[in-house]
């Protein structure tokens, strides 16, 4: 069982930084792959970025690519998204999950567990 803990959203304007943190339970953290999704109102949630449990693969979405950047760091049982040149579309919340094996990193039923979401504002 995981359990993950979002934190670090807030209300930007447009060109600013944030960076989220997705803090997990459990020893078996570092043999999880870790996304990032974001589910904008009226819209389902979609991918964002992933990480694979010895940080050695990250895939992003074409739409977040060169300003988004996933880390982890499994000493804190901590994945990391440092999200630069906000723009308002990038409102949503956020979200993070959990999934064994780094296949299918994009669908969102793969994922086994879930935090309840951090939301980001970015005004313009």
């Amino acid at each position: 069982q995981v359990q993950l803990v979002e934190s670090g959203g807030g209300l930007v304007q447009a060109g600013a930084s944030l960076r989220l943190s997705c803090a997990a339970s459990g020893r078996s953290f570092g043999a999880y792959t870790m996304g990032w999704f974001r589910q904008a109102p009226g819209k389902e949630r979609e991918f964002v970025a992933v990480i694979d449990d010895s940080a050695a693969m990250t895939y992003y979405a074409s739409s977040v690519k060169g300003r988004f950047a996933i880390t982890r760091d499994n000493a804190k049982n901590t994945v990391y998204l440092q999200m630069n040149s906000l723009k308002p579309e990038d409102t949503a919340v956020y979200y993070c999950a959990a999934k064994r094996q780094f296949t299918r990193v994009v669908k969102t039923a793969e994922y086994d567990y879930w935090g309840q979401g951090t939301q980001v504002t970015v005004s313009s």
